[in-house]
């Protein structure tokens, strides 16, 4: 057991604090220590445990470990008498490793301290044991990683094999209910959307990711919880360790690791002056958002679950713009929800929001969201070399029309206790919308033999790609409103990958042609009678409120958490003069800089305009 000896010797190295540089997604600051999520060549699930799931979750890793060191035994005994020696002696090496304390022992503390699920422990075990053979001088000890590798894969596959595998997650389990006094931060090379779902219930004051852009969907989750993020790290989960304190710098995009006092100091400043930005705000809760110039503005949520509608009322939204009905579907082992388990997910949300609107998309699966289930068609989609123009959201939906009239029926029994309205995701072909619209109208005569409750409910759909933009008349004559999704139009027009952070600096929403493209959805839109909204990040972003606001739209959809801070935008300008404005900010080379010279111009004229406060 000298390999992890010398591990332990190694470990005690002390680091001088570094600095990781990343995109800011997600302002504000953020310190705690580092809670890993190490990648792995298994998929393992991260979630917290219950006090009482404890003891079964150790039982589990020793079950796991006791077939894993069958197996190695059942190898050797069957090895040929003609096979070389080194063979025995690394599998001997393996059962060493197996049964060290380092490993098994150590994997335990995660489970009985942190209440990791047994999977997740022991892969936060591999990391910390990895990185110590990396540091090791002796390259013989650095290359025994491998087989420490090989033996925790064998041990998360066992775990897998085993019936204990369905465990499902603790609900309401939080990272704070056994982190102590200390507050936490996640890093990882990626979090899953399942994962991400799953943290989003916990209480993590900071995200760090290797990968991903500023509209991943690690960020746009980050944003919606309010807290400090930075993706796109590259090496971030690398050199982190577990437990180390960390700072994240959400607003310029800077991760520091084992920060000084004084550095800790004037960042634990900037968050209290943070707190104190985020209570002025919080008066403006129950303020109409309206214009200086007497236009009203509708500012709706985009949701997730169920629950996240009680929030969106609290941070004053006017209705929901965008319930995200995917990660219904998520988190579930391979089964799909059925109708009515959705129906009364979908009745919950509406009720919630007390007779205001509530928007439901139908499942946007695919590309960075898939299922845990998967079909042939859908293992297909999941190798393609471009899984962002595969089989995803209405595409995925029509190639299972089961599934698509399940959710439809579901949704449409929700109207029957409150006002929804219907979106259909990634629209871009005529024959799409037909089939869509045909679908729907079998929904409504299965419910209505079937003797169920619902009522009218408008059908929207979301402008994602350039060619429903360009075609927009011809789609509007089938929907009775749009509604922008900024993120895939920005990635579909600029062909950018935006959870690439190889290309992320390609990403920009002040492309004259996502403008222009924005502007013409907006005006035609206008000029067919229909509503408009933009669900996208771009809505809940401050930079562009005036903007939009000067191209005529009259609804934006965002997380709860941005609602206040736009209606503040809001209620600062004066949109009968941006709009004169609108022209020379598209034609201009820089969009930006142009746009930023007017709000100057503007802010200037109006100098004595105060801001009402609730």
């Amino acid at each position: 057991m000298y390999q992890c000896e010398l591990a332990r010797l190694a470990a005690s190295i002390v680091r001088m604090s570094f600095q990781v540089f990343g995109l800011p997604v997600s302002r504000g600051v953020a310190i705690g220590r580092a809670v890993l999520v190490a990648s792995s060549r298994v998929d393992v699930a991260h979630y917290f445990v219950k006090d009482e799931r404890v003891d079964a979750e150790i039982d589990r890793l020793r079950v796991a470990r006791d077939a894993v060191a069958t197996e190695l035994g059942a190898l050797q005994r069957d090895l040929p008498t003609e096979a070389p020696a080194e063979l025995s002696a690394l599998l001997d090496v393996h059962l060493m490793l197996l049964h060290d304390d380092t490993l098994t022992g150590a994997t335990k503390q995660w489970i009985r301290e942190r209440h990791y699920n047994a999977e997740w422990a022991l892969s936060a075990q591999l990391e910390v044991l990895a990185r110590q053979f990396d540091e090791m001088e002796d390259e013989y000890l650095r290359e025994r990683k491998a087989d420490l590798e090989q033996v925790v894969e064998r041990m998360l596959r066992a775990m897998a094999r085993g019936p204990a595998s369905s465990y499902a997650p603790a609900p309401g389990v939080r990272a704070r209910d056994f982190a102590g006094e200390d507050p936490l931060v996640l890093v990882a090379n990626d979090i899953a959307p399942a994962d991400m779902l799953q943290f989003k219930r916990s209480v993590f004051t900071g995200f760090i990711t290797d990968v991903g852009g500023k509209t991943s969907h690690t960020a746009i989750v980050a944003r919606s919880m309010d807290i400090p993020a930075v993706v796109g790290a590259r090496e971030a989960s690398r050199i982190i360790r577990q437990d180390d304190w960390v700072v994240i710098d959400g607003d310029a995009g800077i991760v520091i690791v084992d920060p000084s006092a004084i550095v800790l100091e004037e960042y634990r400043f900037r968050q209290r002056q943070s707190e104190l930005g985020r209570e002025r705000l919080a008066r403006l809760r129950h303020t109409p958002a309206v214009t200086l110039d007497g236009e009203k503005v509708e500012l709706l949520a985009n949701i997730e679950m169920p629950s996240d509608a009680v929030v969106a009322l609290e941070a004053g939204a006017v209705g929901v713009g965008l319930f995200r009905s995917e990660f219904l579907f998520m988190n579930r082992g391979g089964e799909l929800p059925g109708e009515d388990e959705q129906f009364e997910a979908y009745r919950a949300a509406v009720e919630a929001m007390k007779g205001l609107p509530v928007t439901i998309r139908t499942v946007d699966i695919g590309a960075d969201k898939p299922l845990d289930r998967m079909s042939a068609n859908e293992l297909r989609h999941e190798h393609a070399l471009n899984p962002a123009l595969g089989l995803r959201a209405i595409r995925w939906s029509l190639s299972e029309p089961g599934m698509f009239r399940q959710q439809l029926r579901a949704i449409l029994r929700a109207s029957a206790y409150g006002k929804v309205k219907l979106l259909i995701p990634m629209v871009a072909h005529l024959s799409e919308v037909l089939h869509t619209l045909e679908a729907l109208a079998r929904a409504k005569q299965q419910l209505t033999e079937a003797g169920r409750a619902f009522t009218a409910v408008q059908v929207g759909a979301m402008i994602e790609v350039p060619a429903a933009a360009l075609m927009l008349p011809t789609i509007l004559r089938h929907f009775d409103f749009v509604s922008v999704g900024t993120n895939d139009l920005i990635q579909y027009t600029l062909a950018i990958d935006r959870a690439d952070e190889a290309v992320a600096h390609l990403y920009d929403p002040w492309h004259p042609a996502v403008l222009s493209l924005l502007s013409q959805t907006i005006r035609q839109a206008h000029a067919a009678g229909k509503d408009v909204s933009v669900c996208g990040e771009m809505a809940g972003d401050p930079a562009f409120t005036e903007l939009l606001l000067a191209m005529g739209l009259r609804s934006f959809s965002m997380h709860p958490s941005q609602i206040a801070s736009i209606k503040q935008r809001v209620l600062l300008t004066d949109a009968k003069r941006w709009a004169g404005q609108v022209e020379k900010v598209l034609s201009a080379d820089d969009p930006e800089v142009r746009c930023a010279a007017v709000a100057l111009a503007l802010a200037s004229a109006q100098r004595g305009a105060s801001l009402p406060v609730a």
